[in-house]
């Protein structure tokens, strides 16, 4: 008698019983945890480029137009200008470090071809989609958070509604982690990476009221600047932090999420079909 034989009825599978599927959800969790943890590694491991730099740039920005210029330049809103750039400067470092960490991370993957690997294993597309976005909010968190510890003490700045400060940079780092993604899958060489970064993410900052306030610009250069998202993202962040803005929070929230949503979106389909990932 053989081995299967003496294993008897046990050993058939009972008919229309549930197998086990291929990405269960614990396993799915697990490989997220680790796919994040990975991310999360790219960040610490080179956090003089990844964390320190944009903290130093930005905080030189406070101190040479700020501090050394502010008393040249009129008050905004009986604000002084140090105050006033402090958070369109946290806006600005944030949604780029967010964006070139999940661009390069993706388009590494595709190039050294170890994506695959993680396209692999045992998780759901929407946990690599997650996995990825995670390293870029978590970079992006600890640059805010190092800005936000300096700021405090050179401007004196605080938070004035911590929940529309809180969702706007949820929303803002969502979308441009999602962005990263994008760019990263589509990529054909490492200076379309770049170009996205330096010739339409920064000026469209810059453009968004960092360093002034849309309301000083002639017609019909203040309704352009309506059209521009990032103008929202920074007028939010700076609702939550000293309370005045160029347009409505609700207004400001509802542009970034109709923002944010469709890039997260379009980024979730590209790893739930593998176009340009598979091939």
């Amino acid at each position: 008698m053989s081995a299967t034989d003496a294993a008897g009825p046990a050993a058939t599978p009972t008919r229309g019983a549930a197998l086990p599927p291929d990405r269960g959800w614990r396993a799915g969790l697990v490989g997220l945890g680790w796919l994040a943890r990975r991310e999360c590694l790219r960040v610490y491991k080179v956090w003089t480029q990844t964390v320190l730099a944009p903290v130093v740039s930005s905080i030189l920005f406070i101190v040479v137009f700020g501090l050394s210029l502010g008393a040249r330049i009129r008050d905004f809103g009986g604000l002084d200008y140090e105050v006033f750039i402090v958070p369109g400067l946290i806006a600005m470092a944030m949604v780029q470090a967010a964006y070139n960490n999940t661009s390069a991370s993706v388009f590494q993957g595709r190039q050294d071809g170890y994506i695959h690997d993680v396209l692999s294993a045992p998780m759901h597309p929407w946990q690599v989609n997650l996995g990825y976005a995670i390293g870029g909010i978590v970079r992006s968190l600890a640059i805010g958070l190092g800005l936000v510890a300096l700021a405090i003490p050179l401007t004196g700045i605080g938070v004035e509604h911590s929940l529309v400060l809180l969702v706007a940079v949820l929303l803002g780092l969502i979308a441009f982690s999602a962005l990263g993604t994008i760019v990263g899958i589509f990529a054909e060489t490492f200076d379309n990476h770049t170009f996205v970064s330096n010739i339409v993410i920064l000026p469209l900052v810059f453009l968004g009221g960092v360093f002034y306030s849309v309301a000083t610009l002639p017609a019909p250069w203040e309704l352009i600047s309506h059209a521009n998202p990032l103008f929202y993202l920074v007028n939010a962040i700076r609702y939550g932090f000293i309370g005045q803005s160029d347009v409505g929070a609700g207004v400001s929230l509802a542009v970034i999420a109709a923002f944010a949503l469709p890039l997260y979106g379009w980024a979730q389909w590209l790893f739930s079909t593998g176009r340009r990932l598979k091939a």
